[in-house]
């Protein structure tokens, strides 16, 4: 394999501008960029991207790969595959795997999987209970993307919802806090209002009046108001309603804020009018919810309240879809076709491919210190993406990489195809092609 890359004929997206030029890869690193750029060496690997654009791999702060215990559904190498055809060169795992990692063991023994398996960077969020603090206070900053907190119950039962314990663990950790926000109280109430008049056949349509506006802002604000009282690092998951977004500030640069908040893909594209024709498909926890809030999300994703766009990625098998909504399980696949359906949202003039870059590249690095990743520079890891912004492709059964081998965006057609991903210089998925290499590292933290 060749010691260095180049690549030519490049329309660069980096902070907030556009440069045509030339990158020139030595090894895992970006060795240097320019308008042009000529090696005398026989030894370079000249790939030619013919005007097409470059970005910062993706880094995705909340997946569910389901490994261990739950691979069924997933792995982290069959889902990490999906995720480099995708344009996410790194991700974040959530906790809530079978056994749950909410153990210093338990956390070793993902990343030794993730250290076999792996074809994108990673790391793995610490899951907080309502009796671990102590192991809490072992996690090495430095080396954990951050603490996971279940305000709301999801997969796994790892609700934590002893006020007391709540706040001991905002009062004892400098890691970054990042919390799932439903209201579970509410939930329940809701939940038998719709099963006493449906009983177990309870529409899809009712997903986002059981999970509603009232107990996402309940638990949102309760957990923010928390923040502020203990001093805590937080970062809310997943925002689904208009109203939550006006709990947080664009006043600030994203490196002085203590709390921010994330918006996944599919609270950008679908809304409750779509579960009439995708049903169980777009069940995510929180749910989809209406046109209105669709709205807000992208308002304050433009003007800055809400500071990163991520994915949530959650399978499921076909089968578990297809059971009666009171037994469907809630979350879907996304990994492989988030860059491209944000990218849609650019053709319709919605956003900047600079901004684009900023919520998927360079706020997830601000946000959880993520050393040397999320932009294109001299001296980082060349976590790279090319993209064809006018290369029409159909989402079908044949090109679905997910184990569990179905999309919500199965019959989309989108206009940008990803070319070439590289992970740590070496080009990992060539045109629909992941190359057998598995060359995802450990991220590691500034803190």
């Amino acid at each position: 394999m060749s010691k260095q890359t180049l690549i030519k004929n490049a329309k660069i997206v980096n902070e907030g501008q556009i440069i045509e030029g030339d990158i020139l890869i030595e090894g895992n690193i970006i060795k240097e960029i320019d308008t042009s750029i000529s090696v005398k060496s026989a030894d370079v690997n000249v790939i030619d991207v013919e005007g097409n654009h470059v970005f910062p791999g993706m880094i995705d702060d909340q997946v569910h790969f389901r490994e261990p215990g739950l691979t069924h559904k997933a792995n982290i190498e069959t889902e990490s595959k999906a995720a480099i055809a995708g344009g996410i060169t790194s991700f974040i795992e959530m906790p809530n795997t079978n056994p749950q990692t909410t153990t210093i063991e338990k956390l070793d023994e993902k990343f030794a999987i993730a250290a076999e398996s792996s074809y994108a960077n990673y790391s793995f969020m610490f899951g907080g209970t309502n009796d671990n603090l102590e192991e809490i206070l072992k996690v090495d900053p430095k080396s954990v993307a951050g603490l996971k907190l279940f305000l709301g119950s999801s997969t796994g039962n790892m609700l934590v919802d002893n006020p007391e314990i709540l706040e001991k663990i905002f009062s004892s950790t400098d890691l970054v806090i990042s919390v799932h926000c439903e209201d579970e109280a509410t939930i329940r109430e809701n939940f038998a209002k719709a099963k006493a008049e449906y009983g177990d056949d309870i529409p899809m349509h009712m997903h986002p009046i059981i999970r509603s506006e009232e107990a996402c802002y309940l638990s949102s604000s309760k957990a923010i108001e928390l923040a502020k009282k203990t001093g805590a690092r937080l970062h809310v998951f997943h925002l689904s309603t208009a109203k939550e977004t006006e709990l947080f500030t664009n006043k600030i640069p994203l490196k002085d804020k203590k709390i921010t908040a994330e918006v996944c893909i599919h609270h950008l594209w679908f809304s409750d009018k779509d579960y009439k024709t995708k049903g169980s498909r777009i069940k995510w926890n929180p749910a989809v919810k209406t046109v209105d809030d669709r709205e807000g999300l992208w308002k304050a994703l433009l003007d800055g309240r809400i500071d990163v766009i991520a994915t949530d990625h959650a399978p499921h098998t076909v089968e578990e879809k297809n059971n009666p909504y009171t037994s469907a399980p809630s979350g879907g696949p996304l990994v492989q076709h988030a860059f491209v359906a944000i990218l849609e949202h650019y053709h319709k003039e919605r956003i900047s491919l600079e901004n684009i870059v900023q919520k998927t590249a360079h706020n997830p690095a601000i946000l959880f210190d993520v050393e040397k990743r999320g932009y294109i520079k001299e001296g980082y890891f060349a976590d790279l993406v090319v993209a064809d912004l006018n290369n029409p492709w159909t989402v079908n059964k044949d090109n679905i990489l997910y184990k569990c081998g179905w999309s919500p965006f199965e019959g989309n057609t989108f206009k940008s195809r990803i070319t070439h991903t590289f992970i740590n210089g070496i080009l990992a998925y060539n045109n629909f092609k992941v190359m057998d290499i598995k060359a995802g590292q450990r991220l590691t933290f500034d803190r």
